[in-house]
């Protein structure tokens, strides 16, 4: 089995999914008796698997030290954010780069409401999922 098959997987499914939808309360006038709702992304179900996928992956695979993504982006020549990430450049990164890349956007959603939807819908999670599926059929 490939590696990264529980995180390529998701390839099909990216292409019809929607990925999310913001949540903004209209309804509300912002009283105390009708606080208003901060709005946040209402995260599909592929999105919701795939984000604990990544953690699965990121536990099995101790050796990739996940947990210092931001490191990883660094020596890379990437920051940790929005902008930076979506430029990067995979084509011939190794696996571990763009996992990190991975971790840091779905990290980038517990600190920014929709983060990860920008990543999804700008195609980003896709080309880094293609670079790993690039890896595991040994055309690096």
């Amino acid at each position: 089995m490939n590696k990264f098959a529980i995180l390529t997987k998701y390839l099909p499914q990216i292409a019809d999914d929607s990925f999310g939808t913001w949540i903004i309360d209209r309804e509300n006038d912002g009283t105390p008796e009708h606080p208003i709702q901060m709005p946040y992304v209402h995260y599909t179900e592929m999105v919701d698997h795939f984000v604990h996928d990544v953690y699965a992956f990121m536990e099995a695979n101790e050796e990739f030290e996940l947990n210092r993504y931001g490191e990883i982006l660094q020596q890379n020549g990437w920051e940790w954010g929005s902008q930076s990430m979506s430029e990067a450049d995979v084509s011939n990164k190794d696996a571990r780069c763009v996992m990190a890349l991975i971790m840091g956007a779905v990290r980038a959603e517990r600190f920014c409401d929709g983060a990860l939807l920008r990543f999804f819908r700008e195609g980003c999670i896709r080309n880094w999922l293609e670079r790993l599926k690039e890896i595991d059929e040994g055309a690096i």
